[in-house]
């Protein structure tokens, strides 16, 4: 079994403009709504081994709090950092853990998610999309429509 989570990092904030778009915090809401994503989708019964983030602050401490609530390991891939859809998914692979959550950015999330979902989705901040392939391995992931897709939003 492959599972496959991918996350947009939560709301971040936008108050000062001097800040670069690397180190960006979350705001109030963000810091809000990860968690209780989080507890919403272990609650589905997603159980993520290894989680990798992008090196971006928004996208860390999004990871860091879901961490919080799944007790996995959470692990950085500068990569992340603005991927698109093939970048994304390589990272994925290559952790070899079956069960992996990835929190990055947009555009390449909500296109990987699309990809995968084999329809147009919309990745709203905060927002985890699973993807799970009961059988096979990663080489089926991208080749093979999954056999179940959920989205948790905010």
């Amino acid at each position: 079994m492959i599972q496959l989570a991918l996350a947009r990092h939560a709301k971040s904030d936008w108050a000062d403009s001097s800040v670069d778009d690397h180190d960006r915090p979350l705001n109030a809401r963000g810091r809000r709504d990860a968690p209780e994503v989080a507890r919403r989708v272990m609650r589905s019964g997603v159980r993520p081994e290894l989680l990798l983030t992008s090196t971006a602050l928004r996208a860390r401490t999004t990871a860091e709090l879901f961490a919080e609530v799944f007790g996995a390991e959470v692990t950085e891939h500068p990569e992340l950092y603005l991927a698109d859809p093939p970048t994304l998914l390589r990272v994925a692979r290559e952790s070899g853990a079956a069960e992996v959550l990835v929190v990055a950015h947009d555009p390449g999330m909500s296109a990987l998610v699309s990809e995968l979902a084999g329809r147009e989705v919309t990745m709203p901040t905060a927002t985890v999309a699973v993807f799970t392939w009961n059988d096979g391995g990663w080489d089926d992931v991208g080749a093979v429509p999954p056999d179940d897709v959920q989205l948790t939003t905010p």
